[in-house]
């Protein structure tokens, strides 16, 4: 069977349900090998017409904040409100080996075996961010198979992890009490680009929660809106007792609410800007190093990186101006 047939038997195992369709389309949007690729990318073509409709999410937070339990809480609470939700998490990758231990599915015992929900964890591959090279394309995945909730666990590495603010159209800060002071509460990058920020652990104490909750509260107002019509709200909760979580389920139906629909329309069509300018980049390297000569000349240029001959950004123009490219110019 040829690729185009491939890819249509697949689509309709996905479109009508099958789980080991949707992994098997997410291996292949993950995978480097160049027939999978393909192979993904003939996927993509009957994915990509899918309407704006769906909620995606974006839940980032440092290690030990409970970002697994806080997904699978809220995931359970959007079930049982009629929603079909997928979680797509990513885990650290080592830059040493390159593996990952892809133990989030793990810590949502109960949502992952609930049929109207799909966690799939996925390798960073030690991109920068936050997020997985494939995430964009697993959200489409996601929503071809007929997911309309899309919920991104990050890595939780830090301030650094605002690429995901690119992916969806909500972006939930997660943050544990006395984590920081009022310093640490008004620093630029994640802060200003979260939609809501949720306390976790609430239960444990409840004098700590309640100080913190202050702190960011007035850190916001020292940030620029992102939304005009949207203040960012600061949560408190317990993913253990679920105390709190109506609060957070309310505020996101309210962020999704019918009035802002064509703020999240025009926030997309930005997003599809900017995922076109990085799957160009990406393209376009890997396209460059398939090329011997390319690949010989640019192990040259490093090898004299590597014994301090010339410095690496000289190194980089060097290299790239000896690149010819003739683009042909098709007839009308």
């Amino acid at each position: 069977m040829d690729g185009t047939g491939s890819a249509q038997l697949i689509i309709a195992e996905l479109r009508s349900g099958s789980r080991r369709a949707l992994s098997k389309c997410l291996s292949l949007i993950e995978s480097t090998r160049a027939e999978d690729r393909a192979l993904a990318y003939e996927i993509l073509e009957h994915c990509s017409s899918h309407t704006d409709g769906s909620w995606r999410i974006g839940c980032t937070g440092p290690p030990g904040v409970g970002k697994s339990t806080f997904i699978e809480r809220i995931g359970m609470e959007l079930l049982a409100r009629g929603r079909r939700v997928a979680v797509l998490a990513v885990d650290p990758s080592s830059r040493r080996t390159g593996g990952s231990i892809l133990g989030d599915k793990v810590r949502m015992p109960l949502l992952s075996t609930q049929s109207e929900a799909f966690v799939r964890p996925s390798p960073s591959k030690a991109m920068l961010g936050g997020a997985a090279p494939s995430t964009r394309d697993a959200i489409v995945i996601c929503e071809a198979a007929g997911f309309d909730t899309i919920i991104i666990e990050t890595v939780g590495v830090g301030q650094s992890e605002t690429d995901v603010a690119d992916l969806v159209d909500m972006f939930i800060l997660l943050a544990l009490a006395n984590s920081g002071d009022d310093v640490q509460g008004i620093k630029r990058g994640i802060m200003e680009v979260a939609d809501a920020v949720v306390i976790t652990k609430s239960d444990v104490d409840e004098s700590s929660v309640n100080r913190s909750a202050a702190i960011l509260t007035g850190a916001l107002r020292f940030m620029p809106q992102a939304e005009q019509d949207w203040s960012v709200p600061v949560m408190k909760c317990s993913s253990l007792t679920g105390q709190g979580a109506d609060v957070v389920l309310q505020s996101i139906e309210s962020f999704f609410g019918a009035s802002r629909a064509e703020r999240r329309v025009g926030r997309r069509r930005h997003q599809r800007g900017e995922w076109f300018d990085r799957a160009l980049s990406a393209e376009i390297i890997a396209r460059l190093t398939d090329v011997d000569a390319f690949r010989f000349e640019c192990e040259r240029m490093r090898h004299q990186c590597v014994s301090g001959l010339v410095a690496p950004s000289l190194a980089v123009h060097r290299l790239l101006g000896r690149v010819n490219i003739t683009i042909k110019q098709e007839s009308p």
